[in-house]
């Protein structure tokens, strides 16, 4: 009798050891499933904010008597924006950590677009900051969680994020003018992109309970300042950033020139955007399984040239598919997010490789859109600044050699950031073998 209540005790604990470990094996396989659904969500706010207020911009300058430095100011406040808060991830990472970072980088995007739709210019101005702001830190830090979250699948996640990233930018774009109408006016169109922002706070606060706490601040290193790895990244982001703000704020007025309405222009700048969705998932996928990313870089920036070069002699001719060939060139965008973690050994790097490349790259960017304008103004025609963009181009390419080679920059050591660390990390990356 006891014998057989010992068999059934010991059948009874085989069988909740085994449920045990079914159960903390499903668990192991939803936590990434949750961080990857987050990362995506959080991804498709990056540049709604920025290419809603683009949409309805001559409206509120219309309705709030905006001057043209106001309209000028809050056209380039994001990019510069971008560029300025970059420099300082490195310090946030170190005092709280990617995760909690990023949940503080969701909430001022939320505040900064409930401000910016409740005053007059300065307060357009003014949320307008903060939620880019929000945005700048997004934008470093999630190359970083990347990094720490799935480090064997680099290619995969950053394709997933980066084309939800320009899905968000394209939504923006065409969707702001209409749920505007239907709310009320372009205020109505603004805020709605709150309730967006609001969800993926909501959805990102788990992640960030189960994170780890951070380490002790650490004395920031500047290795990556002298490595000639991170400074071939940092100059590939740089210029399809120049080529990217500069597509988004003149393309629309190029087509227009040529003899196109204002909505077959916009339509057309929608149709650049749109092809994004599905380049910018490929291609970090084909990076992470290239050892050398440099013929990607170039072939896409190769596609570009003659979409440039097709809008400056035969405009009219087939306006769609220069806009999509220029469209596929905007593919280096996500290559050198990949090139972030692909072109470092850990989250530390990544975090350090990621700020450099975009606050030096952003800040760069800002100058683009303005030095075309001042160009088109001074010639006349398109025909200098579009021999600009070509030549900032063929320089793209060279440097997409340079960056691609399978080397990393900087070296981690006691002087790193402190991130999080996670037990399931695992493999190495596509690339970096």
């Amino acid at each position: 009798m006891n014998r057989s209540h010992l068999e059934e005790d010991g059948g009874s604990s085989d069988t909740d050891d085994q449920a045990a470990r079914a159960s903390h094996a499903h668990g192991a396989l939803r936590r990434p499933l949750a961080v990857l659904v987050a990362v995506v969500l959080v991804a498709a706010n990056l540049r709604v904010a920025v290419t809603s207020l683009g949409a309805v911009l001559d409206q509120a300058r219309a309705d709030l008597a905006m001057s043209t430095f106001a309209a000028a100011t809050a056209a380039t406040l994001p990019v510069v924006c971008f560029g300025g808060v970059a420099l300082g991830m490195p310090w946030l990472i170190r005092r709280v950590g990617a995760m909690v970072g990023l949940a503080l980088a969701l909430g001022l995007l939320l505040i900064g677009l409930l401000i910016r739709v409740g005053g007059g210019e300065i307060t357009l101005l003014a949320g307008t900051f903060v939620a880019c702001a929000g945005i700048a830190a997004g934008n470093v830090l999630i190359p970083v969680i990347v990094k720490i979250e799935f480090p064997g699948r680099i290619g995969e996640v950053t394709g997933a994020y980066s084309a939800a990233m320009s899905a968000g930018a394209a939504i923006g774009a065409a969707a702001t003018v209409p749920v505007g109408r239907v709310l009320g006016g372009w205020r109505g169109g603004l805020a709605a992109w709150s309730v967006l922002a609001a969800a993926t706070l909501v959805v990102w606060l788990p992640q960030v309970r189960r994170g780890t706490p951070p380490a002790e601040p650490r004395a920031l290193k500047t290795s990556m300042m002298r490595s000639p790895v991170a400074w071939a990244v940092t100059l590939l982001f740089a210029t399809q950033s120049v080529l990217a703000f500069v597509v988004m704020a003149w393309l629309p007025t190029i087509y227009i020139d040529a003899g196109f309405t204002p909505d077959e222009a916009g339509t057309l700048l929608a149709v650049a955007l749109l092809v994004g969705v599905p380049v910018y998932f490929v291609v970090p996928i084909l990076a992470a399984r290239l050892r050398r990313q440099g013929g990607l870089g170039a072939g896409m920036t190769a596609i570009q040239i003659v979409g440039l070069l097709g809008l400056l002699f035969h405009p009219a001719s087939l306006p769609w598919l220069w806009a999509v060939l220029i469209g596929i060139g905007g593919g280096v965008f996500p290559l050198t997010l990949a090139l972030f973690s692909m072109r470092t050994r850990t989250a530390t790097d990544t975090a350090a490789l990621s700020a450099m490349a975009q606050s030096i790259g952003y800040l760069l960017a800002a100058l683009g859109p303005f030095t075309v304008g001042v160009l088109r103004d001074a010639t006349g025609s398109w025909s200098t600044p579009v021999s600009l963009l070509v030549g900032i181009c063929v320089v793209q390419a060279v440097l997409s050699f340079s960056a691609g080679r399978s080397r990393f920059a900087g070296e981690s050591g006691t002087g790193g950031i402190a991130l999080e660390r996670r037990p399931c990390q695992q493999g190495v990356p596509h690339g970096e073998s």
